[in-house]
């Protein structure tokens, strides 16, 4: 099974989105591609994906992310690397934003939309956050 997503989002909830379907579809085997692009750039970035907006009036949420043993971002960011989930940054957002490379974690791939339409044009699940 391919599953491709597409990160264009940048708050908490849209990384606990991304990371949790692409680690569950990754621990099924599937071969899983995040695209990210725009706001989504801050769930790969070296420092905004430690420091994630939580929505206004959501902060409860945190103690249930605790309380259920949820792993924090960076966790899930990590695991889904481990777990071999491909993770491309757009390459037109970067120039735009006048984000280079070594901005962002390591293990991701620098491409762009057609990098990641080549995979996605086949991909038997298709999701955007």
């Amino acid at each position: 099974m391919k599953v491709a997503i597409i990160a264009s989002n940048g708050g908490m909830f849209d990384a606990y989105k991304v990371f949790n379907i692409a680690t569950a579809a990754a621990a099924t085997d599937a071969e899983v591609q995040i695209f990210f692009t725009f706001e989504g750039l801050n769930l790969i970035h070296k420092e905004g994906h430690k420091n994630l907006p939580m929505p206004a009036g959501k902060e409860h949420f945190q103690e249930g992310f605790k309380k259920a043993n949820v792993p924090p971002v960076e966790e899930l960011v990590s695991m889904g690397i481990e777990m071999g989930v491909k993770i491309i940054a757009c390459q037109m957002t970067m120039d735009v934003m006048s984000l280079e490379k070594e901005h962002f974690i390591e293990g991701i791939d620098v491409g762009g939309a057609v990098t990641f339409l080549a995979f996605a044009k086949d991909a038997d699940v298709t999701l955007t956050f």
